[in-house]
């Protein structure tokens, strides 16, 4: 049986959205056994997409052959289970690069990041990801940050184009998304996707819920996916009094603990991975490692964290 279409696929979720550390071994070098492994233990646990070489992936810090190799694992380890969405980034040529290395690699999809270092006008934006979805038949999930943060006009555009099918938004601007949604609502009738893609997006779902959108990513997912799938049960469910719980209690702190480093979006992440028994390595730089006190503190919030689950039963 063909596998429906990526956006039906992400239209229905069955858990959260998982974005899976890239691993390294000795030396600093990809570690492909032991990457299919942290991708198949997230799909086993309930993951209802992998987004392989994202930004809790270090996509910015992965070659392309790299970035081949380990796409082309996380499509061996999900076994079309799950969809698998790769990045492609910067430059409009090197987005096109990594699109069809993506598409070559099996991916389902693409999520396409912020263009490298440039400011560009709302007419470049749209022109960079147009051409970006014109390079292959995969659907493209535009993200917005940084210096990629769109007008509803330019979304409107977004929507009408070909193979993109949806919106992530990393920015946080409740107003902005609002507009965003209605004016898409408005004039491009349909099923246009959308994402909470803040980190620690748990942190702030239930205001994304409030405006219709559903789909969020994960990182807690990578070395907590109890945690996370509590979470993401009691959300559908309607239970606030395990969400209350598990803000309170798990994931304020836990965004008041990646506060204390820049990039500790990806290195505290993936140091829970280590904690949870997988050794995915470290970040390369210039990510820095977090000290151990921070670790430490990790892996009480983690205990803490089942023992709020326990709790709730």
């Amino acid at each position: 049986m063909t596998p429906a279409p990526l956006a039906a696929r992400l239209s229905a979720p069955s858990g959260p959205l998982f974005f899976p550390v890239t691993a390294y071994g000795q030396g600093g070098a990809l570690d492909l056994d032991t990457y299919r492994t942290h991708v198949r233990r997230g799909v086993e646990a309930g993951a209802a997409a992998v987004f392989a070489c994202c930004g809790t992936g270090e996509f910015h810090a992965l070659l392309p052959e790299e970035f081949q190799a380990a796409v082309r694992a996380a499509v061996e380890a999900a076994e079309g289970r799950v969809p698998v969405v790769a990045s492609a980034g910067y430059g409009t040529a090197l987005a096109v690069r990594y699109a069809r290395l993506a598409e070559e690699a099996g991916a389902d999809g693409l999520l396409a990041m912020p263009p490298y270092l440039v400011q560009a006008g709302q007419e470049g934006l749209l022109r960079h990801y147009r051409e970006v979805a014109a390079a292959t038949a995969l659907p493209v999930i535009v993200y917005q940050r940084d210096n990629a943060v769109f007008t509803p006009h330019t979304v409107v555009g977004l929507a009408r184009t070909d193979g993109i099918i949806g919106l992530k938004d990393g920015l946080g601007d409740l107003d902005l998304m609002q507009r965003i949604v209605s004016t898409v609502r408005t004039e491009v009738p349909g099923d246009f996707l959308y994402f909470n893609g803040l980190p620690t997006a748990e942190q702030t779902q239930l205001a994304y819920h409030a405006l219709g959108i559903t789909l969020y990513s994960s990182a807690v997912f990578c070395f907590a996916p109890e945690i996370a799938l509590a979470y993401y049960n009691a959300l559908g469910t309607g239970d606030t009094a395990t969400l209350g719980r598990l803000l309170d209690g798990f994931y304020r702190p836990f965004v008041e603990l990646r506060a204390q480093g820049p990039g500790y979006a990806v290195s505290l992440v993936k140091a829970g991975v280590r904690l949870r028994g997988l050794d995915v390595g470290e970040v390369r730089p210039p990510l820095h490692e977090p000290p151990e006190e921070h670790v430490k503190q990790l892996a009480q919030l983690i205990e803490r964290g089942h023992a709020l689950l326990e709790k709730g039963r």
